[in-house]
């Protein structure tokens, strides 16, 4: 009796863990928001021709999201590679709420063999502090990029972007792997890694990632913002200024060349002119940024006038230069001068600028009319009074002139008129008022 209780509790126990699970070593897994992940679940040799399948938690009928047959279903995907006994599933287009524990089953006579794995989906971004670095046109710079000491042999790597998900394929520079316009450099005292860029481009700009690759299959990462500042560069151009007043040129260089000796020459040729910058009273240097320079002439003098290059590198060996054609006025011809040069401060076109800067310096050339145009137009407008007033006070003294002749005439008529009465009329001694009366008396008496 007490044998057979001790056989049927046996079989019980049996039966109870034949249902349970048999379960081989946990897999790790992590995937992105949006993407895809790839599970791998391997198995021994005398199971190449069971039935694998994929399933969530008990496992039981329900459960199974994939099986080997289907190959295909909803998100899901399997293929199985029998000569390495590897069967994978695939899951596309993760979501957060993917993130849990499954299976890899294998059927067999008894309990099915499963391998647990565990499912980690993460936002695809990155991170929560940037970077801020700057660069310059034409010049390079360094992004900087630290790691954890026990990752001093692993993979390194920088991409664009800001989508850890895909950095590593679209990495622009690896540790095993260098290009022609990056150079990777690894100072493990420091642990940290540099990418330098060189002839930056305007359209360098934007973010990257630092990455860091980790045995967990989720890759560390940092991101730097880089900000690429435009290139000022200057052409030819026709500069003019005043007599006893100052005027400034502004001369470009590449970046790279900013602690380069400037010069500053007059003269027909380049290769032939003469360095003003041996007056620095007369001739003052300012460096305006990393790619810009400006030479003021302090007070103009006539014999200022004629052709001047300016640049970087005192020997002109480099062929980023701006030429300069100055014209002098006397201080009574300003009035055909720009204010931008009556100011000493002049924009010059970039031959190699883009169209936005072009136009913008296109258009401060012709800022001056603004001025000049009334200044024209009031000086026209009092001319034009003066003008008037001038014929009219003329007018005013014709017509007097006219009237006094008028008159003059009338008068020495009157005054003939006059005379010719007089003589026509000759008084009697009767009208002569102070006539002696014994005389008259006399008179009758005879």
């Amino acid at each position: 009796m007490k044998m057979w209780r001790f056989q049927n509790l046996l079989i019980l126990l049996c039966t109870a863990f034949s249902r349970l699970p048999q379960t081989a070593s946990v897999i790790q897994v992590f995937g992105y928001e949006g993407r895809d992940v790839k599970i791998s679940c391997s198995y021994s040799w005398w199971f190449t021709s069971t039935e694998k399948y994929f399933c969530k938690e008990d496992c039981g009928y329900k459960d199974v999201l994939i099986t080997a047959k289907q190959q295909r279903k909803n998100r899901y995907s399997i293929s199985d590679d029998e000569n390495k006994r590897i069967f994978t599933v695939t899951i596309s287009d993760l979501k957060l709420d993917d993130t849990g524990t499954y299976w890899c089953g294998v059927s067999k006579e008894g309990p099915d063999r499963y391998t647990e794995v565990k499912l980690k989906v993460i936002k695809d971004s990155c991170c929560d502090k940037v970077t801020q670095i700057q660069g310059d046109e034409g010049g390079s710079v360094s992004i900087r990029c630290p790691y954890e000491s026990k990752k001093k042999n692993v993979l390194k790597y920088v991409c664009r972007g800001k989508q850890p998900s895909t950095c590593l394929q679209r990495a622009l520079i690896t540790s095993d792997r260098q290009t022609k316009r990056f150079r990777f450099t690894d100072d493990r005292k420091s642990r940290t890694f540099t990418i330098t860029i060189y002839n930056l481009t305007l359209e360098d700009f934007g973010s990257y990632l630092c990455g860091v690759q980790s045995d967990s299959g989720l890759d560390d990462f940092s991101a730097v913002e880089l900000e690429v500042k435009e290139f000022c560069r200057v052409k030819s151009s026709i500069i003019r200024g005043i007599v006893g007043r100052p005027v400034t040129f502004q001369c470009s260089h590449p970046p790279q060349l900013r602690d380069k000796e400037k010069f500053f020459c007059k003269g027909d040729q380049l290769n032939n002119c003469t360095d003003m910058m041996a007056n620095p009273t007369k001739f003052r240097l300012h460096q305006l940024s990393s790619s810009c320079f400006s030479v003021t002439i302090t007070e103009l003098e006539a014999g200022d006038a004629g052709r001047y290059y300016c640049g970087p590198d005192s020997q002109r060996s480099f062929t980023d230069y701006t030429r300069i054609q100055l014209e002098v006025v006397s201080p009574h011809e300003s009035s055909t001068v720009s204010m931008s040069t009556m100011t000493g401060h002049v924009t010059s076109l970039s031959s190699s600028s883009s169209s936005s800067s072009s136009s913008s310096s296109s258009s401060s050339s012709y800022v001056p009319l603004i001025y000049i145009l009334p200044t024209v137009l009031v000086l026209l407008l009092i001319l034009t009074l003066v003008l008037l007033m001038f014929l009219r006070k003329k007018s005013k003294k014709l017509q007097v002139g006219d009237v006094m002749k008028s008159v003059g005439r009338d008068a020495e008529t009157r005054i003939n008129d006059i005379y010719d009465l007089h003589e026509d009329f000759e008084p009697s001694p009767l009208d002569t008022p102070n006539h002696d009366p014994n005389l008259i008396y006399s008179e009758i008496n005879d």
